[in-house]
């Protein structure tokens, strides 16, 4: 899979000084992490499954979970299953595809269940997602999957009342943690399940205000990033919440997309489009997620896709300051000027943040000296 091939190799090269890599499946496994970029969440009973995730690929969308949790009715369940057979049956039939596929189950005797059910079309699978994850759910989800191909790798979501608790999160967290390291071979990202820690407090979030902006979920947020997202070896990949708005409403404040960049580029009827789309809530969300310690994102439309895309290619600023940090003549640390003349590069604190820069210019590439987020977006166009 290679993130931005759906553009044309003109664009691609009017964009990018250095194009997004080939991630096959023998990638590394944090690389194939950081390439979820935005994964796009699917009920399993869609009649229509199979040619939705080939015409999304095609798109641009290369991670997809198919869920049987939440998004389909307690009573509907074992016909979702049955069409999530189906469907992923005739999706291998038909020869599969690049995108990183992963089901979402409700409890852990559904994966040796599907996977029976499935057979050898259960290579095109890439994993599960397990929802409402702690220590103890989670030795179940382990013990479901001990017999399963190794191949097979887990996305848990934290979203359960116990993290979201104030007196017991520090405890729950770290037998999450513990439990994570136990499995780390398999674990591909940790996500977060924000409607769910919402939920908690009878909160849901409005389309003019980032996660962040409820402060009691974003304390909760804070302390998962905290404990599960360390960049000492540790830790792992942790991906954004979910944005769930994708059409337009009456504002009440200001837009939340500058004008001049759309008028430099010339673009302002872009502008209006992401407006009406409620995308530039979007944007602003991605930007923050990034903030504070989060690659990629659970979105629900495909119209957010390209849009997180945009914002997790590297500029050529952020690389060659990252290369700069980590150069030849970097071992002992020490401080120097960005060859922007812009900002300071401390060598020691920045390293372990132009490791993370670099890996994640090979997956998304590295855009020219002059390209910004108005030309990525405009090449993309909104879904």
């Amino acid at each position: 899979m290679r993130h931005f091939a759906h553009l044309s190799g003109a664009d691609r090269q009017r964009l990018f000084v250095r194009e997004p890599e080939e991630i096959g499946r023998g990638a590394e496994l944090e690389l194939r992490a950081i390439a979820l970029g935005a994964t796009l969440y699917s009920p399993a009973n869609r009649p229509t499954l199979a040619d939705d995730i080939v015409k999304r690929a095609a798109a641009g969308v290369l991670s997809h979970v198919l869920c049987l949790e939440d998004a389909v009715a307690d009573d509907q369940v074992e016909a979702a299953e049955a069409n999530l057979v189906a469907q992923l049956q005739a999706y291998a039939d038909s020869g599969g595809g690049d995108s990183q596929l992963f089901i979402r189950v409700r409890v852990p005797d559904q994966i040796p269940d599907l996977l029976a059910r499935l057979g050898s079309a259960a290579d095109v699978l890439s994993g599960f997602v397990l929802p409402k994850f702690t220590a103890p759910a989670g030795r179940k989800y382990f013990d479901a999957l001990h017999d399963a191909r190794s191949e097979l790798l887990v996305m848990p979501v934290i979203e359960s009342p116990e993290v979201v608790h104030q007196e017991s999160r520090t405890e729950v967290l770290r037998g999450i943690a513990h439990l994570l390291a136990e499995h780390r071979d398999r674990v591909l990202a940790v996500r977060i399940g924000a409607a769910d820690l919402c939920a908690v407090f009878g909160l849901r979030r409005d389309r003019e205000l980032s996660i962040y902006d409820l402060h009691p979920v974003a304390s909760v947020i804070s302390d998962i990033v905290s404990m599960l997202g360390r960049a000492d070896g540790t830790g792992f990949l942790i991906t954004g919440p979910v944005w769930e708005y994708f059409s337009g409403h009456q504002r009440l404040f200001k837009p939340q997309l500058r004008l001049t960049p759309f008028a430099d580029n010339e673009v302002l009827p872009l502008r209006s489009q992401l407006l009406a789309r409620d995308l530039d809530g979007l944007i602003r969300e991605i930007v923050l997620d990034k903030a504070n310690g989060m690659t990629g994102k659970t979105v629900i439309h495909p119209s957010h896709v390209h849009a997180v895309h945009t914002l997790l290619a590297v500029t050529a600023e952020e690389y060659d300051d990252a290369s700069d940090i980590l150069g030849e003549d970097s071992a002992n640390g020490g401080v120097r000027r960005s060859a922007y003349g812009n900002k300071m590069n401390e060598v020691k604190p920045h390293r372990a943040w132009a490791q993370r820069t670099l890996k994640r210019s090979r997956v998304f590439g590295v855009t020219r000296p002059g390209t910004n987020i108005v030309d990525l977006l405009e090449a993309g166009g909104p879904a």
